[in-house]
């Protein structure tokens, strides 16, 4: 190793050092202690004999320059030389710290600001419409660093259970209007599940009610018509079976129409509709979904994956509606 070219010093990696010599010479420094040093003094003449050679000295910390980051670690005889190296060696080895890439970061900054919008939102149905002017522009620069610019040669990302968070597709609001009924019906959750092996889709959502809860799914075939789109074609529809609940509660008041209903009065005859509303549910939870076959060749749509990591997806679809869905699972549903 002493004989290393001296005309690019930087290449040099490891310094082997001879820890008997060194221990008579100095007899109080430990191996790698003595190696440490040894490298530290070889990487400043390094770098004084660059800056003579280059008639310049590069930029240090705290320029606008990034610099990467190093340590310095002492290694074994079988680690850095092999085992075939004479015993006692040590050396010293300067490794580079991984850095986060700034996209990375910038990305996961991007998401943690639409997850705060999204809030409260109702999947974009109360969004304001200066909430959903800073939602659009957010979902525009993440398209912009999307790091999977061709999700359909990326299946695997896609698979799985996503849940729906944000959509501008008009012809949701209806249904999710459907929040607004006092106590009647509220849609829990609306999601899409995609098993990539079988190219097959399902959407659902799942309701909820005072006396029931059920969902309604459509099943689909998707093909891959280009790096970022697949066309989906509609097979059947499902009636999930009611699944009836025990007991029926009954809140305080409801507000409908600008005034507040006082319901107490009919919690004194809850009980007889409570007994047969238990019975109805043991004989119909025991009955197959409803599937209804869709033959119609218009049954079709298509949509485009314009972002998409491990736990976010943005999609677009006709008319230029967006989706934002997350994975099941995700700390973004937190």
């Amino acid at each position: 190793m002493a004989g290393a070219s001296s005309f690019n010093p930087l290449a040099i990696k490891t310094l082997a050092i001879n820890p008997t010599s060194l221990h008579r010479r100095h007899p109080a420094a430990s191996p790698p202690a003595v190696a440490s040093s040894a490298l530290a003094k070889l990487s400043g003449k390094a770098a004084g004999l660059q800056g003579r050679r280059g008639g310049a000295v590069r930029p240090s910390v705290g320029s606008s320059h990034r610099s990467a980051s190093f340590r310095v670690r002492a290694v074994t005889d079988d680690d850095e030389w092999g085992k075939d190296a004479p015993s006692g060696l040590a050396a010293a080895v300067a490794e580079e710290e991984p850095v986060p890439a700034p996209a990375e970061v910038e990305i996961g900054e991007l998401k943690k600001q639409l997850k705060e919008l999204l809030y409260g939102t109702n999947r974009g149905l109360r969004a304001s419409s200066e909430t959903r002017a800073e939602i659009v522009e957010l979902i525009t620069q993440l398209e912009a660093r999307n790091p999977t610019p061709a999700p359909t040669e990326a299946l695997s990302l896609l698979n799985g259970k996503w849940i729906l968070t944000y959509t501008s597709f008009v012809g949701l609001f209806p249904l999710l209007a459907s929040d607004r009924l006092p106590q009647l019906v509220k849609v829990e959750e609306i999601s899409q599940t995609i098993d990539s092996e079988a190219f097959t889709v399902q959407n659902s959502v799942r309701f909820a009610g005072p006396l029931a809860t059920t969902s309604l799914t459509t099943n689909a075939k998707f093909d891959v018509r280009s790096p970022k789109r697949v066309q989906i074609k509609f097979e059947e529809g499902i009636i999930g079976t009611p699944q009836l609940t025990d007991s029926i509660v009954i809140p305080e008041k409801v507000d409908f129409l600008g005034r507040s209903i006082d319901l107490s009065p009919f919690k004194g005859v809850i009980t007889p509709i409570q007994d047969a509303a238990s019975s109805v549910a043991k004989t119909i939870s025991g009955q197959p979904p409803l599937k209804i076959p869709i033959t119609s060749t218009n049954a079709q749509s298509w949509l485009l994956t314009t972002y998409l990591d491990s736990e976010l997806r943005i999609s677009r679809g006709d008319g230029s509606s967006v989706f934002v869905l997350i994975k099941e699972g995700s700390a973004l549903l937190d």
